[in-house]
């Protein structure tokens, strides 16, 4: 059974952050491709949700309730709980993960 695969409001700031950074230095046709992909990236996870890794960051502190997967540059992280996937953070991966991951996931 597939799972669900569910958005944050992170994640949703995350999307449109994004597409208007591209629409902007790019163009909208392009913003609207690389997040169509995104979507099918993070839908994807819905057959094999295990599939993710670790984020180093994360695995660093031991933790390992966080799984992310990869839309080059961007990273797609998330949490299976249940037949569930929230879907935490997409982000540029050439950023400061460490602060960013500690001021969205750990400080929640």
């Amino acid at each position: 059974m597939p799972f669900e695969v569910f958005l944050t409001a992170d994640a949703v700031r995350d999307i449109e952050e994004l597409y208007q950074y591209i629409a902007r230095h790019d163009s909208p046709g392009k913003a609207q491709n690389i997040l169509t992909k995104i979507e099918k990236t993070f839908g994807s996870l819905a057959e094999k949700p295990e599939r993710g890794v670790y984020p180093g960051e994360l695995l660093a502190l031991g933790i390992r309730d966080y799984r992310e997967i990869f839309f080059k540059p961007y990273r797609i992280i998330y949490k299976i709980i249940n037949n569930k996937i929230y879907i935490l953070l997409i982000v540029d991966g050439r950023r400061d993960m460490q602060s960013l991951l500690q001021r969205r996931i750990l400080e929640k």
